[in-house]
């Protein structure tokens, strides 16, 4: 279901095909920003919908009006609301735009989005996978700049020995692992903090 826009941001779509709307998920209010070469950021729960608004559009003015989805994104914004409520989502049939990121998040992104539902790898892991095992901070900073969290499945990225490590949005690290136990994982051999 999507979340009506305040008044003040009820303006028609631009003519550049960018926009942005907010939609319900089992985790609260998430947002999504769009332009012509496909999906720009997706953005988890903050304490609010407007404070959920707020954030995804901080770095994307040219989304700034609230706007009627098209098809591709109604169809992204179902399948997180399936892989929230706990479907096996890979939502890699997503289409990003990552024009603009570095390289090397490019090529995080791309391995941690072949991560199944329900699996993890470590950060120490994605590096190896990219060729250069000395790379398992940088992967950590790109995962933490992640616009696309959960098409780009940062949260099923590990710090070593299992254990969390970051998470960048609101709740930090009890939002990974409740998104982790959603899916059925239980990195380090953890229980779900959630039923």
């Amino acid at each position: 279901m999507l979340i009506p826009p305040t008044p003040s941001l009820a303006e028609p779509a631009s003519n550049s095909g960018h926009g942005h709307a907010l939609f319900d998920t089992a985790l609260g209010a998430c947002g999504i920003a769009w332009g012509p070469a496909g999906i720009v950021a997706v953005q988890l729960p903050e304490q609010s919908a407007e404070a959920t608004r707020a954030r995804l559009l901080r770095k994307l003015p040219q989304c700034h009006a609230a706007a009627t989805p098209p098809q591709a994104v109604r169809d992204a914004i179902t399948g997180i609301q399936a892989l929230l409520a706990g479907e096996p989502r890979d939502l890699r049939e997503v289409r990003l735009d990552m024009e603009g990121l570095p390289p090397l998040h490019q090529q995080v992104y791309a391995v941690a989005r072949a991560i199944a539902p329900g699996s993890t790898l470590t950060y120490g892991d994605v590096a190896r996978q990219l060729g250069n095992p000395g790379l398992a901070r940088a992967v950590g900073q790109a995962l933490g700049a992640n616009p696309f969290a959960p098409v780009v499945p940062c949260h099923r990225v590990l710090a070593a020995g299992g254990q969390p490590g970051g998470f960048s949005a609101s709740g930090g690290a009890a939002t990974k692992l409740r998104m982790l136990a959603i899916e059925g994982a239980c990195p380090g051999g953890t229980l779900p903090l959630f039923d």
